[in-house]
């Protein structure tokens, strides 16, 4: 009874980060096909000799961008920068430092 419980808690979780993984993605889709379409429209509309680099231009997906690196992160966790498990990896590497150091020391 306690296996089918912990499979079914598992599962639950498993299922739940891939809909916020599918979540996200839908959520790059819509950001890179809304502003593709904003910046061709912002090219077709271009006067002559009118720079095509403003920030007007830019400015959606700029501030959506942040929006999106915010899912991003919410999504992936602190993985996303600094991989699984890096706290551990960090805490075993300054633990074998300290080790190295205090051998040379009492060497």
């Amino acid at each position: 009874m306690e296996n089918n419980l912990d499979e079914q808690i598992r599962y639950d979780r498993a299922r739940k980060k891939v809909r916020n993984i599918k979540g996200f993605y839908m959520h790059l889709m819509a950001y890179i096909l809304v502003n593709s379409f904003l910046l061709l429209l912002h090219y077709a509309n271009l006067a002559e000799g009118e720079s095509f680099f403003t920030f007007g231009a830019f400015s959606t997906a700029f501030f959506w961008g942040f929006g999106l690196l915010f899912h991003a992160i919410g999504t992936f966790g602190p993985s996303l920068f600094l991989g699984n498990n890096w706290e551990e990896r960090k805490i075993r590497k300054l633990m074998q430092q300290e080790e190295e150091r205090k051998a040379r020391h009492n060497m």
